[in-house]
């Protein structure tokens, strides 16, 4: 049984190589050279340089600017350069008014239906940016207030003092605070009331800039004093001019005074 089985599989074998199909040779050659098609897939790579592009955009689109001729609203609301109210035109008359009269558009509102536009000349373009500039510089700085700090000792010479002086008039005059500690000497017996005046000194060199935000002190023991200096509010400075406009008036007054009690005396 055994050998019909082998002599079986045999002649199978032989019955599949001689009746099977063979590839033409020319066939193989052209399934081998011809080339897989690639598909290209798109991929969008993780990148915030085109958000920052686009922040730019809407930050420059919000700015003071001329908008050119490029008005995407239909029908605005326009004011002429004088801010009279012209009313509701449509957006090709006011280019022709724009041509004819040699000015720029400035969006003034865009909260107000029609938005609101303005006719104005590049001078006053440049203007308006000038005090939008000085408003924002105006504004009051968030955040915690900047402290810088002095150390030195009483017995410090006058041109040292006025260096540091100087010092503290920059940084007032950057809206920092700066605390000041003066050492008492330690080969005398000195007073507060020394300290305190060179206190003063200082804060005289600083008139119509800088107040105490903190009076001298005695610290460490009555070691050392230490005091605050601000720069002055706003109200502050405008009472400090006012008293120097008094001030002078006075005086104007007295020499009027004298001169003419001189000519009467004559």
């Amino acid at each position: 049984m055994l050998q019909i089985t082998k002599t079986d599989n045999n002649l199978i074998g032989r019955w599949f190589r001689r009746h099977a199909v063979k590839p033409d040779p020319a066939q193989l050659s052209l399934i081998a050279s011809t080339p897989k098609l690639l598909y290209p897939i798109s991929a969008k790579g993780f990148s915030t340089a085109g958000d920052t592009q686009g922040e730019k955009k809407q930050k420059r689109r919000d700015a003071f600017s001329n908008t050119g001729r490029k008005i995407s609203e239909r029908v605005i609301r326009v004011l002429d350069e004088k801010g009279n109210d012209l009313g509701t035109m449509h957006r090709a008359d006011v280019i022709r008014l724009m041509d004819k009269q040699d000015l720029r558009l400035v969006q003034r509102s865009t909260s107000s239906e029609p938005p609101e536009y303005q006719l104005m000349t590049g001078a006053q373009i440049h203007q308006e940016r000038l005090r939008l500039r000085e408003q924002e510089k105006a504004k009051p700085q968030t955040g915690p207030t900047v402290t810088k700090e002095l150390i030195f000792s009483s017995n410090i010479g006058q041109h040292d003092l006025d260096t540091k002086s100087k010092q503290i008039q920059q940084w007032i005059e950057k809206k920092y605070h700066v605390q000041v500690t003066i050492k008492k000497r330690k080969d005398a017996e000195q007073s507060g009331d020394e300290t305190e005046e060179i206190f003063n000194r200082m804060l005289q060199t600083m008139s119509g800039i800088a107040a105490f935000s903190s009076r001298p002190k005695a610290i460490r023991g009555g070691t050392a004093s230490m005091c605050v200096f601000r720069h002055l509010s706003k109200k502050e400075e405008k009472a400090y001019r006012d008293s120097l406009e008094s001030q002078r008036r006075d005086t104007l007054s007295k020499d009027r005074d004298s001169n003419e009690s001189g000519v009467v005396c004559q």
